[in-house]
């Protein structure tokens, strides 16, 4: 993986683009339209978060926003793009442990350690915000709803954790690369990214089988499997499906986990 070549977007530019100070166009940032599936910011929330996302890095496809073993200096915030949790073990084969999609925070609590003990990388062309670790104090401090809030995202990547770690050991290899399919599916749903039943999916089948612990050839068998059951096509980085009913029943697919049903908790003070 190589370095990101840094850009810094002024405080004016991300104005325009994000909302900054002027409180027009805040809700369409990442942060708080993902945060507000789960409860209702204020407009004072908001502009806490947008102030806090000013210093913006772009980056090119395996570029990295974190490295194993370096310092951590703040909490980075996918802004646009789509990236990837990864370790590799000494002898050069990568695990990946997570996806990360426009919203995501990688890892909320990631300051309050000395290094890094995995790495990051945008796996497209992506735009990460930097979020001091300063500002995320001043969240706790002064926002206790917005508080709520990032516990609640927090909670969502631990149970997705949690159900990724149920797919590597309990499904089968066509109900893992199933499930793979409908969680991500959901996911960019939520975030408004999705074109009727199809979605970006910019993975190569060795990502995947460094998702899923599958060989290339077993994972090349299993996309021919999904597709001859009319399930799913995957070409040119987009992702179709042909029968979502189908493909959830197949990989023992159950959504709650994602929490993705604009329920919003009422955090009492």
């Amino acid at each position: 993986m190589t370095r990101p070549v840094s850009t810094v977007m002024s405080g004016k530019a991300l104005s325009q683009t994000l909302g900054g100070n002027l409180g027009i166009e805040v809700p369409d940032h990442p942060l708080i339209r993902k945060l507000s599936i789960y409860t209702k910011l204020s407009l004072e929330e908001q502009r806490a978060i947008a102030d806090a996302t000013t210093k913006t890095i772009s980056l090119q496809a395996n570029d990295e926003i974190a490295s194993r073993g370096e310092k951590v200096s703040g909490v980075n915030l996918l802004l646009e793009g789509f990236a990837c949790r990864f370790k590799f073990l000494e002898d050069g084969r990568r695990q990946i442990l997570a996806y990360l999609l426009p919203g995501d925070l990688c890892d909320l609590h990631v300051f309050l350690i000395n290094r890094m003990d995995h790495s990051i990388a945008a796996l497209v062309p992506s735009k990460v915000a930097i979020i001091a670790p300063a500002r995320i104090l001043r969240f706790t401090d002064e926002f206790p709803n917005l508080t709520r809030a990032l516990w609640w995202s927090t909670l969502l990547d631990e149970a997705i954790t949690r159900e990724w770690v149920v797919n590597t050991g309990q499904r089968t290899a066509y109900e893992r690369m199933a499930h793979l399919f409908c969680e991500l599916f959901h996911r960019f749903r939520a975030i408004g990214q999705t074109r009727g039943l199809s979605c970006r999916f910019p993975l190569t089948q060795t990502a995947l089988g460094d998702t899923l612990g599958l060989s290339s050839v077993h994972v090349n068998r299993t996309l021919q499997d999904l597709r001859r059951n009319g399930l799913v096509s995957l070409r040119n980085g987009i992702l179709r499906i042909d029968n979502l009913e189908a493909l959830e029943r197949e990989a023992l697919f159950n959504c709650d986990y994602l929490h993705l049903d604009n329920h919003r908790p009422t955090f009492s003070s």
